[in-house]
């Protein structure tokens, strides 16, 4: 199958990539290049790439695509809230126009990166799914997400297939590494200071869910018959895939031995806590979606990969692997403007 991955160039994407080429797929990139000097390791895709902002594209980028996935997306909603509008253009317009464009060419199905950021701040004690619990998007990228769902499925066609995958916060090595995000965050801050510090009490829960066991969800996206998938969302985690910050902290201790683990508690118990059922995906798609990582199996292989490209603090703390360092580096040297447009094609 031909397949375009928009976001290619970042953290899941130079994952997925070569998961996709190793099943047989042929897959072409595209990709604005924010991160694409965000680099640890080469990961040797060599595919062809389309370097463009998603807000441009036009049907000749899809000429002869049978599949796209979608992960391309503004993801820090602290630059989508100095820019007002920006994360929707992005994020929901641009999702719509190459959604849009995708069923006009013929494309067969289109597997969209969702995220679970739409339940926002839960009062629920149970576990929520993915249409039974209530939706209650607080930040720009939340609401544009959950938006994008629901215009998206208002496209679906039996010729037209769209799926939506909200996977729980991501972890694990890529060539991009992020360490803005929850556990990759522990596990380099134990790895390149020797500590680990929680402000809160540790009982908020976050859900995690490894990289590549995301990109397995997004295959079962594309293999799976069209009456399991089309015009459906599948929250996307692992069994007892729930865990408190507590024993998030206390795997990347295990990780990383001889770590230092603090609760300083100054915040308390963090109202931003929920618990999120994967029953649906790991049922239905049961034969399609295999997931095959752990947190203490994770950890390991961050250390690892920290090893092997001689991992420093600055390098957890700088823009090489913390998406609205580099974002703002690109804004404030006038690299991109405020709409994050690159000037004078400075993204080749």
């Amino acid at each position: 199958m031909k397949i375009l991955v928009t976001g290619n160039l970042g953290y899941i994407g130079s994952v997925l990539v070569p998961i996709l080429k190793k099943e047989g797929h042929e897959v072409v990139g595209y990709d604005i290049g924010y991160y694409k000097e965000c680099i640890l390791y080469d990961d040797l895709s060599n595919i062809k790439q389309i370097i463009k902002d998603i807000r441009d594209v036009n049907i000749d980028d899809l000429t002869g695509i049978e599949a796209i996935i979608h992960l391309a997306a503004l993801s820090n909603d602290p630059l989508g809230e100095l820019s007002p509008g920006l994360t929707e253009e992005i994020n929901l317009m641009g999702t719509l126009k190459i959604a849009e464009l995708a069923k006009k060419v013929g494309v067969k199905r289109f597997i969209y990166s969702s995220s679970q950021s739409m339940y926002g701040i839960s009062t629920f004690e149970g576990e929520l799914d993915e249409y039974n619990s209530e939706k209650n998007p607080i930040t720009s990228y939340a609401i544009t997400k959950w938006d994008a769902e629901v215009a998206l499925n208002k496209l679906q066609t039996p010729e037209f297939i769209v799926t939506s995958f909200r996977p729980s916060t991501v972890f694990g090595a890529s060539p991009r590494l992020r360490c803005d995000i929850v556990f990759n965050n522990l596990v380099a801050c134990a790895y390149t200071t020797g500590k680990i510090e929680i402000k809160s009490d540790g009982t908020p829960n976050r859900p995690v869910v490894h990289v590549k066991d995301v990109c397995s969800a997004y295959l079962a996206g594309l293999n799976a018959p069209a009456e399991l998938v089309a015009g459906r969302a599948f929250n996307v985690g692992i069994p007892n895939g729930n865990f408190t910050v507590r024993q998030l902290a206390e795997a990347a201790q295990r990780a990383v031995p001889g770590s230092e683990l603090t609760f300083t508690g100054e915040h308390g118990n963090d109202a931003r806590t929920y618990r999120v059922s994967f029953n649906r995906i790991l049922t239905e798609l049961k034969d399609y979606f295999k997931p095959e990582w752990d947190l203490d199996k994770g950890g390991k292989e961050l250390v690892d990969l920290f090893k092997k490209v001689n991992f420093k603090e600055e390098d957890f703390r700088g823009k090489k692997t913390t998406r609205l360092a580099q974002l703002s580096f690109l804004q404030d040297n006038g690299i991109v403007d405020n709409k994050m447009k690159y000037q004078n094609n400075l993204n080749f």
